[in-house]
């Protein structure tokens, strides 16, 4: 098939650019403005392939779009493109409305007049698929799981502009018909992570024998899923999903923020042992908690497992040790983007613009 990826020089749209062009026969169309997080090397180990083709522009840009849906004639649309940290978006929330929201927006209409003017088999086939987060639904107590239909309640600008992104999506497949996708996913972790994360983020500044922070008292749970995890889901979805259906895809990984850094900072001592003979966990230092930090999220994956037979196969220990390996083996690619944009401060502490 051809896949017009959108964002696709991000974390997740790297690894299933990488994933398409490596494990199948697939054609890839990467659509990417190239913002701080969009990192070109990140697809380096493909990027010579001529089933793959890049292309610098905005989803806000419906004349681009549009020629691009003209030329590539995609038969499914994996749209990736946003601003996805939480911390950015209660620094400058605009940025999240213009891309997560109108960008969606924009993308959905050139999508809809292309896939009208198919016919048959082509118009049948035809697969818009949306990738979202499970921000969207809030936050958890200390049980209880999300599902696919769980109601919506973001706390954030991130998670209240990938909430109205979803809805979006969802209303142009019930007022207009277009075969959409939904995949809500948990905390992805693994190579070729942005460093503003949390653990590529405690990696970094744990070889830099910086402070580690971690946001209040280290007990907010998430549920981490290795990325070349979701990139399979991502594939089995658009590959074999039913239109209209919503998949929530997880790891199987709860684990609370205080003990992924434990767990970082072990495997750093097994594998690059501190010089002054200190564990890593000595650097850790508790700050001033994100405010409205969701307290857990945890997903409920049965539904894709059951409808289309993915699970994870990463657990998360082996997750992190690959890629604890990977951050110390290519030290040259997160060092070039310490070095032009951004230097791992905290961020999501002051008032929006």
């Amino acid at each position: 098939m051809r896949i017009l990826v959108t964002g696709g020089a991000g974390f997740i749209g790297s690894a299933l650019v990488r994933h398409l062009i490596g494990d199948s026969e697939h054609e890839v169309l990467n659509l990417d403005k190239l913002t701080y997080a969009g990192v070109l090397s990140s697809l380096a180990p493909i990027d010579q392939d001529p089933r793959y083709r890049f292309v610098q522009g905005d989803i806000c840009d419906a004349e681009l779009v549009a020629k691009l849906l003209a030329e590539f004639r995609p038969q499914v649309i994996a749209h990736l493109a946003a601003e996805s940290h939480v911390d950015r978006s209660i620094d400058g929330p605009g940025e999240f409305i213009q891309t997560n929201v109108v960008g969606t927006f924009t993308l959905l209409q050139q999508a809809l007049g292309y896939w009208q003017t198919l016919e048959g088999e082509a118009k049948a086939s035809f697969r818009f698929h949306h990738i979202s987060t499970d921000e969207v639904f809030g936050s958890l107590g200390e049980t209880g799981y999300f599902t696919e239909t769980t109601a919506y309640d973001p706390r954030s600008p991130y998670s209240s502009s990938k909430a109205a992104s979803d809805h979006l999506v969802r209303a142009w497949h019930h007022t207009y018909g277009l075969p959409v996708l939904v995949t809500n996913c948990s905390n992805n972790y693994g190579p070729y992570h942005f460093p503003e994360k949390l653990i590529p983020l405690i990696i970094i500044r744990a070889l830099a024998g910086e402070p580690l922070p971690v946001y209040g008292d280290g007990s907010n749970v998430r549920d981490w899923l290795f990325v070349e995890d979701h990139a399979r889901a991502l594939r089995t979805v658009f590959e074999t999903g039913a239109p209209g259906e919503t998949y929530n895809v997880g790891g199987n990984s709860e684990r609370k923020n205080i003990d992924v850094v434990n767990r970082i900072c072990e495997t750093l001592d097994s594998l690059r042992p501190r010089a002054d003979g200190k564990g890593y966990a000595s650097q850790i230092s508790y700050v001033t908690d994100r405010p409205g930090h969701d307290q857990r999220y945890a997903i409920d994956a049965s539904k894709i497992r059951t409808d289309l037979g993915w699970e994870p196969q990463v657990t998360f220990e082996e997750g992190i040790a690959r890629t604890v390996r990977w951050y110390l083996d290519n030290e040259s690619w997160w060092q070039t983007i310490l070095d032009n944009k951004y230097d791992t401060n905290r961020l999501g502490l002051k008032t929006p613009a």
